[in-house]
């Protein structure tokens, strides 16, 4: 049973690389965006105890499943449990293209219009990945690939193949 976990900066082809894999292996797909953040504006996080519990309700539901996001701080907590990670550490610049064509995010955005609107501010953000120090940082994200002990894959564009 594969239990993989995927992170890496925003617009790193992650959404895209646990479709895929869900489709593939037949796993289930949870997206740590839809259960991250609170259905407020300015935008808010959930508290981690929170996060937590509906992560732990997921992975004991589902025998094979793909966890993808940014959050570093929500992985560590089943990082522990997968079969395998993988890291997308795409160039800043293609995470900066991918966002600007990603297509319309339902699950996340009322509108393509909405998602639109809000594509400075992830660039900018995007943009400072590097040099970050919080949990969706690649100094985050590189602390937990290193750590992890099984099979692991780091990318570095977006050729999964």
């Amino acid at each position: 049973m594969s239990k993989i976990v995927i992170f890496g900066n925003s617009g790193s082809g992650k959404s895209t690389l646990a479709r895929q894999l869900s489709h593939s292996q037949g796993l289930v797909h949870l997206d740590l965006d839809t259960l991250a953040w609170k259905p407020t504006s300015p935008p808010e996080r959930v508290p981690i105890e929170q996060s937590s519990k509906e992560i732990g309700r997921f992975v004991s539901a589902h025998k094979a499943w793909v966890i993808e996001g940014c959050y570093s701080d929500l992985l560590a907590l089943i990082v522990s449990t997968a079969t395998e990670i993988i890291f997308t550490n795409l160039p800043v610049e293609l995470c900066i293209e991918n966002a600007k064509n990603r297509p319309w995010e339902p699950h996340k955005y009322p509108s393509k219009a909405a998602q639109d609107d809000n594509l400075a501010m992830l660039t900018e953000w995007i943009a400072r990945y590097p040099e970050r120090d919080d949990t969706f940082s690649f100094a985050a994200h590189k602390a937990l690939y290193d750590a992890y002990s099984g099979k692991k894959t780091l990318y570095s564009n977006n050729d999964w193949s």
